[in-house]
């Protein structure tokens, strides 16, 4: 069994952070990302979760955060088992901007070269790995612009994920079933792709030898999603991870903007698969996208206290 052509690439990146109001300046601000759902945590409604991406948030262009201070979650280790980097994309000729706006805003970064191209490498302020790529092939539209960004400099979307896996070879052999391809290797770093290839379609695997067990927490990614066509795509992939593989795979999970279903990985990443519809439109047109707190009808009744529990910050 392949799933190629059936998982198309990622659909978005969730991680757990701390302040609300870092998390949300420093990706709407710095990165010039538009916050395009403000919604909470639907296991914990006290806990916001942000969703960044391009103008309409479409899949592969989305980072998703839980701001958790004073909810008592402790600091995370960036370790073997998780995904060890985010990389955005940018634009052709863009590199020079970005390395230059991390200056100004006193961004420690370090330039590295991987597969034949640079990438800017830094921190969030909640201590995750986040990194630039710049990519000439990567049309993704429509891109969002800020008044200090423009369309012809900001991010497109994520390039790809760097995962830290302990045995590569194991978490290969499932990534080509589950729709991967192997495209080169450089080094301890192997870099995949789905059958559409190229940025929003990648992977990239890093031995991660050397490196603590990952512990899910502050600062590290929560999870990696990949999108599929329809739900019926996701059930046909359940039953053979499940029946065939062996794998604990949970029930579809309705998060209202798509449905999922969750596991984890040989190599301990956790893995989301998510349908690619319906979208961040079904609750507000595109000028609407993130202005207001949206939830899902069964939270709807409890408005009031929910956003009376949730932590105050400014857009």
């Amino acid at each position: 069994m392949n799933f190629k052509g059936i998982i198309k690439g990622l659909h978005h990146i969730t991680a757990t952070v701390s302040d609300a109001q870092e998390d949300y300046d420093f990706y709407t601000k710095l990165l010039g990302q538009r916050l395009i759902k403000e919604t909470v945590n639907f296991d914990n409604e006290n806990v916001y979760h942000f969703y960044y991406g391009n103008e309409i948030g479409a899949p592969s262009t989305i980072f998703t955060t839980f701001p958790y201070k004073g909810q008592r979650v402790k600091d995370g280790i960036i370790g073997a088992g998780q995904v060890f980097e985010t990389v955005f994309s940018a634009p052709k000729n863009s590199l020079s901007y970005w390395e230059s706006r991390l200056k100004n805003h006193q961004i420690n970064f370090s330039k590295i070269k991987l597969f034949g191209k640079e990438k800017l490498t830094f921190k969030d302020p909640s201590g995750l790995n986040i990194a630039i790529i710049e990519d000439a092939d990567d049309n993704r539209s429509p891109v969002w612009k800020t008044n200090e960004i423009s369309d012809q400099e900001n991010i497109l979307g994520i390039h790809h994920v760097v995962l830290a896996i302990s045995n590569v070879e194991e978490t290969l052999q499932f990534l080509k079933v589950f729709g991967y391809e192997e495209i080169s290797r450089e080094g301890d770093y192997v870099q995949l792709s789905t059958s559409l290839g190229g940025a929003g379609n990648s992977l990239v695997v890093m031995d991660a030898t050397g490196l603590p067990k990952g512990k899910n927490g502050i600062g590290t990614v929560h999870h990696v999603a990949h999108r599929v066509e329809k739900l019926e795509d996701s059930l046909k992939i359940k039953d053979y991870l499940v029946n065939e593989l062996g794998l604990k795979v949970t029930e579809v999970k309705d998060r209202k903007y798509f449905q999922s279903i969750y596991f984890r990985i040989p190599g301990g990443v956790l893995f989301e698969i998510a349908t690619e519809g319906p979208g961040f439109l079904v609750d507000e047109t595109n000028e609407e996208l993130g202005s207001s707190l949206k939830l899902p009808k069964w939270q709807e009744p409890h408005r009031a206290r929910i956003e009376a529990g949730l932590l105050d910050y400014k857009k």
